[in-house]
């Protein structure tokens, strides 16, 4: 067959060209047409709708966990504010016989002095006792013993007979309290020859 006498064909078409369609043809494509619109548009609208119940779901969490994260800081606001007057609390408590102590010994009139000495000792070590149950440390520095500046204060260096930055003598005794400095040692040290 020759180039001229193929049905519905150009020369320049890649393939043969269709009939034009029936007014019924055209009408059922269009109605699939429309039909594959409309699929299209509710699958769009249901994915809609489940994204915007997923984005208040998301957003109730998101809500939920900040009203959490508020309540737990302000129960451990409330938890700190609770020990630190507990702390207080306690160390007052363990005072008190020190403090009975001592107006019991200022109540007796006619004391010899070696009873207010033993009376100053008892509640000397009463004192102690109360520090060292709510760990407050003394820091009393032997002499020879290496300097030590973390709980330590150098007042003035001395020449002495032994080795380079000791201590030579305790000036003021320090303290501790869990391991952090309420004062430190007030300390003579041993001059470099």
């Amino acid at each position: 067959m020759s180039e001229s006498k193929r049905p519905y064909s150009t020369p320049h078409a890649t393939g043969p060209i269709e009939p034009p369609m029936s007014a019924e043809e055209l009408e059922a494509a269009a109605a699939a047409n429309e039909a594959d619109a409309l699929a299209q548009l509710e699958n769009a609208q249901a994915e809609l709708t489940a994204l915007q119940s997923q984005v208040a779901e998301l957003k109730d969490q998101a809500l939920r966990a900040q009203a959490e994260a508020q309540n737990a800081r302000r129960r451990a606001d409330d938890e700190i504010a609770k020990i630190r007057k507990f702390a207080v609390e306690s160390f007052a408590e363990s005072l008190l016989p020190v403090l009975d102590s001592l107006e019991a010994g200022l109540k007796v009139e006619s004391a010899t002095a070696e009873q207010l000495r033993e009376g100053t000792e008892a509640t000397l070590r009463q004192l102690l006792s109360a520090l060292e149950r709510n760990k407050v440390v003394e820091v009393d520095p032997a002499p020879g013993a290496r300097f030590d500046p973390a709980n330590q204060q150098a007042i003035s260096m001395v020449p002495a007979d032994q080795e380079a930055n000791t201590v030579v003598s305790v000036l003021q005794k320090g303290y501790t309290i869990a391991d952090r400095v309420l004062r430190p040692a007030l300390v003579t040290v041993t001059a470099p020859k």
